[in-house]
C-alpha cells in the first residue's frame, strides 16, 4: 500500500531528468589569418546575434583594446595590432550568457606578418561543455532516487509507530 505512491513517483522522476536540462552553454570558434574572426553560438546552434564583444590585448589584460556586436550569424572580426604577438583574449556576452577565449597570435618580426605555424592548424575551437557526463548523471539519478526513498522511509517510520503494537 505504502509503495503504490513512492515508486510511480520514482519512475515519474527519473523520466524528467532524461530531457536535457541544462543552462545555455557558448560555443567560440576562431579562425586566424591577417585578422581574427570568432563566431559565437549556444549550445543548441543558435548565433549569439548582436551580443557584445570586448577583446583585450597581450599587453594590456585589464583594458579593453576594442568593443563591438556580432553580426546576424555570431560572427566577429577585427584585424590585431600587429606589433604585439600573444593571447588575444576575446569577451562575447549576450542576455547573461557568455565565454571568454583566448586567440593566440604571433608576430613574425621579419615580415610583420602573422606566423603560419601557430600549431599545426589554423582552425581552433574553443568551447566549454555544460553538459554532464555518464557518470555525473547516474549519480544525479541515483541521489534523487535515494532522497525520494529516505523521505518514504522517514515517513513510514512514523506511522508504523503510531500503531498500536500487540502485547507479546
Amino acid at each position: 500500500m505504502k509503495w503504490q505512491f513512492v515508486i510511480p513517483l520514482i519512475f515519474l522522476s527519473s523520466l524528467s531528468l532524461q530531457g536535457k536540462a541544462s543552462p545555455h552553454g557558448v560555443k567560440i570558434q576562431h579562425q586566424i589569418t591577417q585578422a581574427i574572426q570568432i563566431n559565437a553560438v549556444y549550445d543548441t546552434g543558435t548565433p549569439l546575434t548582436n551580443a557584445s564583444v570586448t577583446v583585450y590585448a597581450p599587453n594590456a589584460p585589464n583594458k579593453p583594446w576594442l568593443k563591438g556586436i556580432t553580426d546576424e550569424e555570431g560572427n566577429f572580426i577585427f584585424a590585431p595590432d600587429s606589433s604585439q604577438s600573444g593571447y588575444w583574449e576575446i569577451k562575447v556576452r549576450q542576455a547573461g550568457h557568455g565565454e571568454l577565449v583566448s586567440v593566440p597570435f604571433q608576430v613574425n618580426k621579419l615580415e610583420n606578418s602573422p606566423r603560419e605555424n601557430i600549431s599545426n592548424n589554423n582552425y581552433y575551437l574553443a568551447s566549454t561543455s555544460r553538459d554532464y557526463n555518464p557518470l555525473q548523471k547516474g549519480l544525479m539519478i541515483g541521489s534523487v532516487m535515494w532522497g525520494f526513498v529516505g523521505t518514504a522511509l522517514f515517513f513510514w517510520r512514523f506511522k508504523t509507530q503510531d500503531q498500536p503494537q500487540e502485547n507479546r
